[in-house]
């Protein structure tokens, strides 16, 4: 059933939208992008998009990259991605999210186990963008176009359709397939999206401490300065910058959603300084956490 994705996580951006069902695990979307950004997120299951119109500014695994109508990307599982419009005009995506087993069946099926795993444990094909003008990329975007037309329609049959697609499509990625060396962009890429991954989660578990640079690094095992580069490179953001708006994030909820004292909402979500939180907050939210909570105020991304 054709629908908009709208893209909710949990504290570890881990998209919680269930896609399709457990018989048809697929979901068929059409975003418009001009409504709203696709924030980061990454999920367990694979997707496979088209630009039906405009243009879109997509980064996957630390690597961003601007297609316009015609073009499109695959993003593997696991796979930290967002995306956005890049222009003025319409901007719209046609897109699938299908879990392997609506490729793979049963996973001691020669299905999953030939075609499906080299996929998606192969560390160096973290995603592809596929250009509408390359013509050995043609075939991937015709069956990445074929079955979003057949999931959304429900034509008679239509399950079939899709499956067969989206079955050609992983061949064709398969064929695409090439080794990138240690140390390539497309590899610092895709360590930077599972360092990224975690440092993130930290943060979500312990916003609410004094936390410094150095403490987000070292939940990955990293230095402070490749912790600023990483964040940098993969989000557009410092590590300081995403603590404060996950602690202003959960302070607008607590507001919204509880009694609880101004003071005693800053201090749980890691303000010491109430006058500090106050200005924070209205530099962000365009409202006093007062304001805020009385109601009739814009509800901050």
């Amino acid at each position: 059933m054709l629908s908009p994705c709208n893209t909710t996580v949990d504290g570890t951006n881990r998209e919680l939208l269930a896609h399709g069902t457990g018989a048809f695990p697929v979901g068929c979307y059409h975003d418009d992008l001009c409504r709203g950004e696709v924030v980061w997120h990454w999920h367990e299951e694979l997707e496979a998009a088209v630009v039906s119109e405009g243009s879109v500014a997509v980064t996957i695994g630390g690597q961003t990259c601007t297609l316009h109508t015609g073009d499109g990307f695959f993003v593997n599982t696991g796979v930290l991605h967002a995306a956005r419009a890049a222009g003025d005009g319409p901007c719209r995506l046609h897109s699938l999210v299908f879990h392997p087993r609506l490729v793979g069946g049963s996973l001691d099926s020669v299905f999953y186990q030939a075609y499906l795993l080299p996929l998606m444990h192969t560390p160096d094909q973290t995603n592809f963008y596929l250009s509408g003008g390359d013509p050995a990329r043609r075939p991937a975007l015709e069956m990445i176009e074929r079955a979003w037309q057949a999931c959304a329609g429900e034509g008679p049959h239509f399950e079939l359709a899709v499956r067969a697609s989206l079955s050609e499509l992983v061949a064709l990625l398969l064929d695409y397939r090439q080794a990138v060396p240690h140390g390539s962009e497309e590899g610092r890429a895709l360590r930077d999206s599972e360092r990224i991954k975690t440092m993130l989660a930290f943060v979500h578990s312990h916003f609410a401490e004094p936390l410094t640079v150095a403490d987000i690094a070292r939940s990955a095992a990293v230095s402070p300065s490749e912790c600023l580069r990483c964040f940098r490179r993969t989000i557009g953001r410092t590590p300081a910058q995403y603590l404060r708006d996950c602690r202003l994030r959960r302070a607008a909820e607590l507001l919204s959603g509880t009694d609880l004292p101004v003071a005693q909402v800053a201090a749980d979500c890691g303000f010491d300084d109430v006058s500090y939180f106050t200005r924070v907050f209205r530099a962000c939210r365009q409202a006093t956490p007062t304001a805020y909570r009385r109601g009739g105020v814009q509800k901050a991304k």
